[in-house]
């Protein structure tokens, strides 16, 4: 399998920076985070997939609940697009537990942002039904957004229909798929794959799964904590488009073992 790797003809500008990010609860007595750095860059037409790895308690959804503008860093600057983030900034995040509202139907919940930006009904249900069929819910889009009615993986589908309807161009997923069984899960990562090459979104994907990172990013950061902050930065040079087939090459085999490796070494240091 011949792999791809990109390579910068010009000098691209950044869609993301977190700077000398620190986090503390007490003062500065004790900090949680501490000299966090992370730069990603816009690839236009092609966008990128970040992978975020830690133990359990380095930090990684605040990472992005700083991106998403949800919390603020006891110091340093988060910047979207050279701009710092605040209350106006709108970055789509699709979260592990089930975040559609059950009391409205897949329509409505996919078509929401649209809602809250002043869109008319006509034209926001035409453009929700288009995300609904591009994630696979055709048929559903009538039915509540709720277990049992929907299962796990359409609920999630739901999330990330409506969040790439209302900002397809940065997503972030905090461990989306990790309540999903084996198959939904295999089935949810060549959806977002696919979206993501139709989009060409810059995702920051947190995931606990190295098989799962390897297979869907291009870049991957891992974090140790006390404090948090990033110690291992790994460009994963697959093809640009994958499929179930990169899973049965050798060297997708070979990163995984030295993520694994990684991620072990990290975890023991103190």
């Amino acid at each position: 399998m011949e792999h791809f790797k990109f390579e910068d003809k010009v000098s691209l500008d950044n869609i993301i920076e977190l700077k000398n990010i620190g986090q503390t609860y007490d003062g500065g007595e004790n900090w949680i985070i501490k000299d966090f750095n992370l730069i990603i860059e816009d690839k236009p037409a092609q966008g990128q997939f970040v992978v975020i790895l830690g133990m359990s308690g380095s930090g990684k959804s605040t990472v992005l609940r700083y991106i998403a503008g949800l919390q603020q860093p006891s110091e340093g600057q988060v910047l979207i697009k050279g701009k710092p983030v605040d209350d106006k900034t709108h970055v789509s995040m699709v979260f592990q537990q089930y975040s559609s509202m059950p009391w409205m139907t897949v329509l409505d919940n996919v078509g929401l942002a649209l809602r809250y930006q002043g869109v008319n009904k006509k034209e926001r249900d035409e453009r929700a039904m288009e995300m609904i069929k591009l994630v696979g819910l055709e048929g559903h889009e009538k039915k509540y957004a709720m277990y049992p009615t929907l299962s796990g993986g359409q609920l999630q589908r739901v999330a990330i229909a409506r969040s790439m309807l209302s900002n397809p161009e940065i997503l972030l997923m905090d461990e989306p798929f990790g309540a999903l069984d084996v198959k939904t899960r295999i089935q949810m990562q060549e959806l977002l794959l696919q979206l993501w090459e139709k989009f060409h979104s810059t995702v920051i994907f947190v995931t606990h799964d190295i098989s799962e990172a390897v297979y869907l990013g291009d870049d991957i950061y891992i974090m140790k904590y006390a404090p948090s902050r990033i110690v291992e930065h790994i460009h994963v040079d697959l093809p640009l488009i994958r499929t179930r087939e990169t899973k049965r090459d050798a060297h997708y085999t070979q990163l995984v073992h030295h993520v694994e490796d990684l991620m072990m070494k990290v975890s023991g240091e103190r």
